[in-house]
């Protein structure tokens, strides 16, 4: 069983087509295996000795990397990732299975970023927006609510300016940790319960 991007899976393409064929374009974050065309001397081996090939969309692979991070400590660079990723789609539970993890060259700024990106994925990092009355105490409301439901918060950005008249409201940005999906709407829906009118913005830390 091979396993490719899903944006970049030139050699699923080419068996299922019978012959190598080129993709217009390639787009994914595994840049190792990110070729629009597959070799002409290898295509004919997967041919023979392939059975099927998996493929794999990006999001899961931050989501790989996030558990051999986490789980393993090791950090395997996206193309290395997909054996793992491809786990999630075979019946393998009980079973010996080896996944080959090949290689480890990835700079720490990408590093950051998948892991950035892989817990706003799970739901445990994320940030919503609220109009609040510009009046002391009601910053004070919103960190005792998020505390009551023990989110931690990890950055604020209140913004005077979002109105022309500061009487009609200001914008207050919360971006914080939870425990994934479930902790998350349980936070938002304590806000909306206490009647505030939030909603999940981008996060960007």
């Amino acid at each position: 069983i091979g396993v490719e991007p899903s944006g970049a899976a030139s050699m699923k393409a080419s068996l299922d087509a019978g012959h190598v064929v080129t993709l217009d374009r390639v787009e994914t974050i595994a840049d190792g295996v990110a070729v629009k065309t597959p070799g002409d001397q290898i295509f004919p081996y997967i041919q023979k000795n392939i059975d099927d090939i998996i493929t794999i969309p990006d999001d899961e692979l931050v989501d790989a990397f996030l558990d051999m991070m986490e789980k393993h400590k090791m950090i395997v660079e996206n193309a290395g990732l997909l054996p793992i990723a491809a786990l999630s789609h075979l019946k393998c539970r009980g079973k010996n299975v080896v996944p080959v993890l090949s290689g480890g060259n990835m700079d720490v700024i990408t590093v950051a970023s998948l892991v950035q990106h892989g817990l706003i994925n799970r739901g445990r990092v994320f940030t919503f927006s609220v109009q609040l009355p510009d009046r002391p105490g009601e910053l004070l409301q919103v960190a005792s609510i998020v505390a009551k439901e023990r989110g931690n918060i990890i950055k604020l950005e209140h913004n005077q300016f979002v109105n022309i008249n500061r009487q009609h409201g200001v914008e207050l940005r919360v971006t914080l940790e939870a425990f994934g999906h479930d902790h998350k709407n349980a936070i938002l829906t304590a806000m909306a319960e206490a009647g505030y009118q939030v909603k999940e913005v981008a996060t960007v830390l």
